[in-house]
């Protein structure tokens, strides 16, 4: 009936689960999620036995490690995102009452708390000290950005005699992932290590939706609230937002979407022009001789080959972006003023207020699930994969599949949509596109 795509172990299964007492349901690793969905992925006679599923996560009735042995390792890397503390008191939670593991240690400052030379002591977490840490936003593990050297952090793994690490952070945390998960390898260690894949922008391949995401579109839903009637408080009013999205415009369209008070949205994979008879700024003219006010929702990674600026990177590699919202608020002061046409623009920059927030009910209850099944599927023994939602389920997901970013589909039905939401013109290219 198909394949179950594997998941490294580092042994067999052999000691009874704690939930076996409590009458726990058990998962196994024949339960599987389809892998590929619609119809298109197949073609005609495609054999059934070659169908590929994810493992479904879950608690196992049989674990790998002795629990009154383990020590837990946790770790936070990379940007703010609604939900970090949420997970760490899942994972918290679910090793100490759950399975009644020997300790759980808090790794500071992200992997830089892996590495001796920075001197950041891990702390102890319980429940008590974990408690309420998911009604604050941020992390209480702080966080860094930036890769660290394998053999240093699997050292400090072997000093404090970690048997479990749990990464929460996004691609370049789980490229770190893997990176220490083969040193652990190379050196023949009985080290779990599971990832819980983080990004706000929810751009990360075949994950279905990542934590904190609905959480930063409730928040920019709020922002478009407030810059609509700004907007229509004057005359030629223009809100302008700008929304995180460094590569993918998941949050921007969402917001237009969920806000129909957008009336344009810009993304990085859809390119448009400002100046010119079918640029952005000549439909804006004309939406504002037509209503007198306009909403306009772009993300940071957008228009950014319009931005003359240098190629540098952060410490985690990726491209630094010119600021396209400072950007487009002073070019369209610009292109209005030379045609002695009035505007009032309102600028809006909501990114760290929103990354920042505690998550929502949604996203809560998502990093529970999470939280609960990274250390379901460590106690099992199993390393090298991370927890994400596909197909409406939890499955276990090698970390070597998590590669190509998810993208706004320009011909998908999620930018059909915020055509018709915003009414915006297909294209604000001046030369003529060809069809796909």
């Amino acid at each position: 009936m198909g394949r179950i795509i594997p998941i490294d172990t580092l042994g067999e299964c052999k000691i009874d689960s704690p939930f076996k007492a409590k009458k726990q349901k058990f998962f196994h690793d024949d339960n599987g999620v389809i892998r590929n969905v619609h119809t298109t992925d197949y073609t005609k006679g495609f054999p059934v036995d070659e169908i590929e599923y994810f493992q479904r996560a879950g608690a196992r009735e049989k674990i790998y490690f002795k629990p009154e042995e383990v020590i837990v390792g946790i770790v936070t890397c990379g940007g703010l995102c609604p939900g970090l503390n949420d997970v760490i008191r899942a994972v918290t939670f679910c090793a100490h009452e759950g399975y009644g593991v020997k300790k759980v240690l808090g790794f500071q400052y992200g992997y830089e708390g892996l590495v001796a030379k920075y001197f950041h002591p891990p702390v102890e977490l319980s429940t008590d000290n974990t408690d309420e840490i998911h009604e604050k936003g941020g992390t209480i593990l702080k966080s860094s950005r930036g890769p660290q050297d394998p053999k240093e952090m699997v050292r400090t793994l072997i000093h404090y005699k970690v048997n479990v690490l749990i990464t929460i952070g996004g691609d370049g945390t789980l490229r770190g992932s893997r990176d220490i998960q083969e040193e652990i390898t190379a050196q023949n260690l009985k080290i779990a290590v599971i990832g819980v894949p983080k990004t706000i922008d929810n751009d990360i391949g075949v994950i279905e939706r990542s934590f904190g995401y609905e959480t930063a579109v409730q928040g920019a839903w709020e922002v478009v609230k407030c810059a609509h009637a700004e907007a229509k408080s004057v005359r030629h009013g223009v809100g302008l937002v700008k929304l995180m999205g460094r590569e993918s415009g998941w949050i921007a369209a969402s917001t237009a979407t969920s806000n129909s008070n957008v009336n344009f949205c810009l993304v990085p994979e859809v390119p448009f022009d400002l100046d010119g008879q079918n640029g952005f700024f000549e439909h804006l003219r004309l939406r504002l001789e037509r209503k007198d006010h306009a909403v306009v929702v772009v993300a940071e990674g957008a228009g950014q080959n319009l931005i003359a600026h240098g190629e540098t990177k952060d410490k985690s590699g990726n491209k630094k972006l010119a600021d396209i919202g400072v950007f487009l608020r002073d070019e369209m002061q610009r292109w209005f003023a030379s045609r002695n046409t009035e505007i009032n623009i309102k600028y809006f920059d909501p990114s760290y207020l929103i990354r920042s927030t505690p998550a929502n009910a949604n996203d809560a209850e998502y990093c529970l699930f999470l939280g609960y099944n990274a250390m379901h599927a460590a106690m099992a023994g199993k390393t090298g994969m991370v927890v994400g939602l596909h197909n409406h389920r939890l499955v276990h997901l090698p970390i070597s599949m998590i590669g190509d970013r998810k993208l706004v589909d320009p011909h998908g039905w999620v930018w059909q949509a915020v055509l018709q939401s915003t009414r915006q013109p297909v294209s604000m290219l001046n030369r003529k596109e060809t069809s796909p």
